[in-house]
């Protein structure tokens, strides 16, 4: 049987490239794109879309059957700083849309799931340099826990009933094609829009607070990557640590200073901050390489490089 996509979430700051990546790799026809509502990205005027809500069960189970899907890609959540003012919705969606996910897995309707964790796993106890695999986890905010119990369940369902789940835990991710969507490292893309537009930007997190970042491209690859991995060399079925860059708020400035050479920041931390106080700085990801060889592509530079002439050509023009 062909593998037949459904990606629940489609219209999100990862879905929205996630969903072009996965119609090349198997075809318009075989990807189906959902989201609560349709996005106005000309992504999602080629290829099947259907209008989904996550918590709907039945719904979910609907579309399955209607497409013939084989693999489902969970990107619909709550992130790190909206969760904290919408915990009750927070919990909801970010949880029984998984349990209805994996309960489909487990009834073999469905052959594997992807399913994103977070660094918001990790708490201010956790190492912050060369954050483990295997480490203290005691998150402080609701989205944090959301994903930490995710990825209990994930290996429950996988120990269990031999569900074919997949996940790993995404840093900040950065991307010229969509915006982010209310998390705490969302100013690593504001801060490409405000320098190209105004020449100036006001960062909600103090110029020191370094946190694991990643260009989307390699996010989207890392991804693909573990769901056509063999089976038996995706030993973790909690969720991966995956790494790329590690920066602070000036040395980003810094970096686009490089291109727009008359860009300025300044700092004015809010409720974000604390947030960001509790996550890594750093992330170890050999367990990643050794077993689906995950590398990254990207450094600084490159990065910098292709947001700003990106948005320059796409959203400045």
């Amino acid at each position: 049987m062909s593998t037949r996509v459904l990606i629940i979430g489609a219209c999100g700051q990862i879905g929205t490239e996630l969903t072009t990546a996965l119609r090349n790799t198997y075809g318009v026809s075989n990807v189906v794109a959902s989201d609560i509502r349709k996005s106005e990205n000309d992504i999602f005027n080629h290829g099947a879309f259907e209008v989904l809500d996550a918590r709907d069960k039945n719904a979910i189970s609907a579309c399955v059957e209607k497409y013939e899907i084989t693999d489902v890609y969970l990107m619909a959540a709550l992130l790190s700083a909206t969760a904290e003012e919408r915990p009750d919705f927070a919990w909801d969606l970010n949880m029984n849309s998984l349990f209805h996910v994996l309960n489909l897995a487990k009834d073999k309707v469905i052959q594997k799931v992807f399913w994103p964790s977070s660094i918001a796993v990790f708490g201010e106890n956790s190492p912050k340099k060369n954050t483990p695999q295997h480490t203290i986890m005691e998150p402080s905010t609701v989205y944090g826990i959301s994903k930490l119990s995710g990825e209990r369940w994930c290996e429950y369902y996988h120990k269990n009933h031999n569900v074919d789940v997949r996940s790993i835990r995404y840093p900040g991710l950065i991307s010229w094609k969509a915006n982010p969507g209310g998390g705490t490292t969302d100013y690593a893309v504001e801060i490409f829009h405000e320098a190209i537009e105004k020449g100036s930007y006001t960062c909600f997190l103090k110029e020191d607070t370094a946190l694991p970042m990643m260009f989307m491209e390699d996010a989207v690859r890392a991804t693909i990557t573990i769901m056509n991995a063999a089976s038996e060399t995706v030993k973790i079925r909690s969720s991966y640590n995956i790494s790329s860059l590690s920066f602070t708020p000036k040395q980003l400035a810094t970096a686009i200073q490089g291109f727009i050479p008359e860009f300025t920041i300044d700092y004015k931390p809010d409720s974000r901050q604390k947030i960001a106080d509790s996550w890594p700085e750093s992330i170890d990801d050999t367990a990643a390489l050794n077993d689906w060889n995950w590398s990254p592509k990207f450094d600084m530079k490159r990065m910098v490089s292709e947001m700003i002439s990106n948005l320059r050509q796409y959203e400045f023009e």
